[in-house]
């Protein structure tokens, strides 16, 4: 067992003050009676609330140096919320007038990607042909859709020869930069060119539109205008005739075409007789 010297070294080692022990230990010291005593309650400390003395029993004190007497605890002061406003009136109006600003600016137009196409303007006896170029180059003399164009102007019974009139339109224009060419503006394009080349042949009878780009963006129609004569305004009067690659894929067409042909071809055979 350890002495009782060097357990109450390891006590102070371990700074231990007063130490019991749960059994009686065999050459242990015997215990102080003081340490098994209860201990007493301890005095209740006066009130933070108390009333501070009165001046008068202050000056009535014995003179001499007193003690310094503990600092007064301040009062902690009480935490006031203060709600926070709701929106003003005039608030509430200046977020009404944008919101209405807002609705009532009109929403920008989502500009549409250029169309893509390639046309030739052509002249045929007292015809002009505006047609679309299926492989982007002019058309050459044994091209199948030359040859299909040539039967169809014998049968329209004008000159099977068709010569070209300046160069072909290929659209867009740019191929980059910030110029709008929409589809608005390729038919305001199409529009012009053929008046102005127009202007400077002879009068013609009826202008040849073949192909939907023709179609569309000189005669400002589509395809259900096919086989049907147009007035354009600023050309005058116009036949919207399928694309040839669509003839030679739908042979079916070719009789569509050759019954509005009968009508429509007084245009220029009256002239020519």
């Amino acid at each position: 067992m350890i002495a009782e010297l060097r357990r109450r070294a390891y006590l102070s080692a371990m700074q231990v003050a007063s130490w019991l022990p749960r059994v009686e230990l065999p050459f242990a010291a015997p215990s102080r009676p003081e340490l098994l005593a209860p201990p007493e309650p301890e005095p209740e400390l006066p009130s933070v609330a108390a009333e501070p003395a009165a001046p008068q029993a202050r000056e009535k004190a014995a003179p001499g140096p007193s003690a310094p007497s503990a600092p007064e605890p301040i009062a902690e002061r009480p935490k006031i919320e203060v709600p926070r406003p709701a929106a003003t009136a005039r608030t509430a109006k200046s977020e009404a007038a944008e919101e209405s600003v807002e609705s009532a600016r009109p929403a920008r137009p989502v500009s549409a990607p250029p169309p893509r196409f390639a046309l030739q303007l052509l002249r045929a006896g007292d015809c002009a042909l505006l047609v679309e170029l299926p492989t982007g180059e002019p058309l050459q003399g044994r091209d199948p859709a030359y040859l299909l164009l040539k039967d169809l102007l014998r049968a329209a019974g004008l000159p099977g020869n068709p010569h070209p009139i300046g160069e072909p339109v290929r659209w867009p224009l740019l191929v980059r930069g910030n110029l709008d060419q929409g589809p608005l503006a390729a038919l305001e394009f199409v529009q012009s060119f053929v008046a102005a080349r127009l202007e400077e042949q002879p009068p013609c009878a009826c202008l040849w539109l073949v192909g939907l780009p023709a179609v569309r963006f000189a005669g400002d129609a589509d395809a259900q205008a096919y086989n049907r004569e147009l007035q354009v305004e600023g050309l005058g009067a116009a036949w919207a005739v399928p694309g040839l690659e669509l003839l030679m894929d739908e042979p079916a067409r070719k009789a569509e075409l050759w019954q509005a042909m009968r009508r429509v071809r007084q245009r220029w055979m009256s002239q020519s007789e």
